[in-house]
């Protein structure tokens, strides 16, 4: 150590933190007691701040304000099991500090000489105690210096210390007051960093982890430098009661103490960074821990819903986690205990057109007087990044959301708790489309995405299994009835008066005008009772919405005004397209799956494409746009063959004769690339198809 500098006060630096550690460590001679020293320093920091109000409010949020926090019942309780062991401990310091600052020992040496009396108790407990020695000592001084004037007692003690005249100086000793104050408040800082890091759960970290690793091997050097603290302010204080007027020297003093601040700070400082990198570390356990129990909870068969949906949802018991769509009130997870549950799980980009819809055959099931049996409830659940900062907006888009469902939705996103937000993402493979996962009243997983069924059949798929997917399937064939079903019921009313009825789609306009011209003319021609519909194309957008203005006001054919009944036909298409590949099905195995897969690239492509049909059971004729307008004007050629075999097998034969080898089909699959199978035949010739990635950005 270096010689002490004039006036008995010691010059410093780090490199005598080495030699300063070693006689640490040899005086340190824990006997293994653990005493909770926290509410003795939240006692002193009550010290401290009503001695000076300009150190608080300092409470932590959710804890009592200071002067509150003595009438604590449990903090009084746990305050005097350790005051039980250390009350004449912190008199034996603080009676040591008082007698270290009035005589000539170096400010190392009182130092050591207070922590070897601690030599017995763990580092917290011996940062502590000199705490609260210290604030004893500080206390009682501020405790005449505030009540002299209205206390006789006060007075007379005051008058002995000098301390009127020493206030009316008080001026002349901001320097000190202002040094004293900040190096109180780093001390304290510091006190509460080292009993954080006490805290810990060892189940979650231990000294093996870097972070605490180095932490404890500086907490003795910063405990050593409080002490050294706590000597110099104590020295500070004592020092002015007896001098009065004769001791204005303040400015060296305050410069020492803001050095020592400032080095303490650093310690400090350094700490609690070491403190964030060992939360950050247990909360990465405690997340793995949580993702693990939602795994096993999935994997054991359960009596009932309630502790899954709890782990998935909220696991605590102090708020309705659940809003309630219908009354817009809040709700307890009992709703749901031994209820079939559907989860929607989405982001905030989830379509207003899947809401709509989805309300559509939600509130079906539940006004038709024939499906008792059909018991369920849908809980939307918000997925969102947790990393990313919530905003007003967001806010307003949530709740704006959540207003529009008649189902349950989780009060607020931000109490999902992340692990379950990582098992929704990694176990059911949600991305950024939405999902409709089920779970039975045992909470068995009946669909990892219903909402392909749901899109197709309604409530007609319930219980939603894929047993129930494979037998709907079974009955199904292509015809137009499951390409409208449900859609539009002017279709429905065409189909059962037998009509001959055209879908068609694209976006050129020059073909729509020619088409619906040609083929209106054809079916006067052919005496047939024809209606037509425009089907737009996916993602319908702005050109979709100006053909059917034209459309409409050239009465060409039939269309859908709201583009969510657009939206709805293609999603159909591509959800049968999904429901297919999930269970396997190819072109070279599944027909359906073949006519879906030529829709689909229909609509991939830029031209006019249609499909005629007659009622609701007939066979489909479809082509592209080009070449069914090409049949359609070369009618006179085929319009013979019409009266002996009739209008759909004359017209598909003729658009066979027209078919060109030549193609270039392109299959767009929105949404599907986690799902997508790695080959892809064309649908017209058999052969594999390239793979693309494409991104698109349309608002045309």
């Amino acid at each position: 150590m270096q010689k002490p500098a004039k006036g008995g006060r010691l010059m410093y630096s780090s490199s005598d933190d080495v030699a300063v550690m070693k006689q640490l460590e040899a005086a340190h001679a824990p006997d293994g007691q653990e005493i909770d020293v926290k509410p003795i320093l939240r006692v002193v920091e009550d010290i401290f701040v009503h001695a000076d109000p300009t150190l608080g409010p300092v409470a932590s949020p959710g804890t009592p304000v200071h002067g509150e926090a003595l009438e604590d019942q449990a903090l009084q309780a746990s305050m005097r099991d350790a005051l039980e062991s250390l009350a004449f401990v912190i008199d034996r310091v603080a009676t040591e500090i008082a007698c270290k600052c009035s005589g000539s020992e170096d400010a190392h040496g009182s130092a050591m000489t207070i922590l070897n009396m601690l030599a017995h108790f763990s580092w917290d407990a011996k940062l502590v105690i000199v705490l609260a020695a210290f604030g004893m000592n500080y206390g009682e001084f501020w405790l005449i210096a505030q009540n002299y004037s209205s206390n006789q007692l006060a007075k007379a003690v005051a008058i002995l210390k000098q301390l009127p005249e020493i206030l009316e100086l008080s001026n002349a000793q901001k320097p000190r007051f202002d040094a004293v104050r900040s190096v109180i408040k780093t001390m304290l800082d510091v006190g509460k960093c080292v009993i954080k890091f006490k805290e810990l759960p060892s189940q979650y970290i231990t000294s093996d982890v870097e972070a605490l690793s180095t932490a404890l091997s500086h907490i003795p050097i910063a405990v050593y430098w409080t002490a050294r603290s706590v000597v110099a302010c104590a020295s500070q204080i004592t020092g002015l009661v007896g001098l009065g007027h004769g001791h204005l020297a303040a400015t060296t003093e305050a410069w020492e103490l803001s050095s020592l601040g400032h080095k303490l700070s650093n310690m400090c400082s350094h700490l609690e960074a070491q403190l964030g990198t060992c939360y950050k570390h247990i909360d990465e356990k405690k997340f793995m821990e949580s993702y693990q129990s939602l795994i096993r909870l999935f994997e054991t068969t359960q009596i009932d819903n309630m502790k899954v949906l709890k782990a998935l949802i909220y696991a605590k018991d102090d708020l309705q986690p659940l809003v309630d769509g219908a009354t817009k009130k809040r709700a307890h997870l009992d709703v749901l205990r031994r209820k079939m549950v559907l989860l929607l799980i989405s982001g905030l980009d989830i379509l207003q057109e899947e809401i709509a819809i989805l309300e559509q055959i939600y509130n079906e099931a539940r006004i038709d007087p024939t499906r008792h049996d059909i018991q369920y409830e849908v809980v939307w659940l918000p997925i969102l990044d947790p990393s990313v900062p919530w905003t007003d907006g967001k806010q307003k888009q949530f709740e704006s959301l959540q207003a529009t469902m008649p189902w349950y939705s989780v009060y607020h996103p931000s109490i999902i708790d992340p692990a379950a937000i990582k098992f929704v993402k990694e176990e059911w493979n949600f991305g950024e489309k939405t999902i409709l996962v089920v779970l039975d009243p045992q909470v068995k997983v009946m669909s990892p995405n219903a909402l392909h069924m749901m899109w197709i059949w309604g409530s007609a798929a319930f219980p939603f299994t894929i047993a129930r997917e494979e037998a709907l399937w079974k009955e199904e064939s292509w015809r137009l009835e499951l390409l409208v079903d449900g859609i539009d019921p002017t279709i429905v009313q065409w189909m059962s008066e037998d009509k001959y009825i055209c879908l068609y789609g694209g976006e050129d306009t020059d073909w729509i005008r020619k088409f619906t011209s040609v083929l209106h003319a054809v079916g006067n021609a052919a005496g047939i009772p024809l209606e037509m519909v425009y089907v737009g194309k996916s993602n319908p957008k702005e050109r979709v919405r100006k053909n059917i203005a034209a459309i409409t006001a050239a009465n060409m054919s039939h269309c859908w005004q709201d583009l969510t009944l657009v939206w709805y036909f293609w999603v159909r298409i591509e959800s049968m397209w999904h429901s297919k590949n999930q269970l396997h099905k190819t072109v070279d195995n599944d027909p359906i799956m073949q006519e879906i897969m030529t829709l689909l690239s229909y609509d991939g492509s830029d031209d006019g494409w249609a499909i005629l049909s007659r009622g609701s059971g007939g066979d489909l004729v479809r082509a592209k746009g080009s070449t069914f307008l090409t049949c359609l004007t070369e009618f006179s050629s085929w319009e013979k063959q019409v009266k002996e075999t009739g209008f759909l097998p004359a017209l598909k034969q003729h658009l066979m004769e027209l078919h060109s080898p030549h193609h270039c089909n392109r299959l767009v699959l929105p949404g599907a690339a986690a799902n997508a199978p790695e080959r892809v035949v064309c649908s017209e010739c058999g052969r594999a198809m390239e793979k693309f990635i494409m991104y698109q950005c349309c608002d045309e």
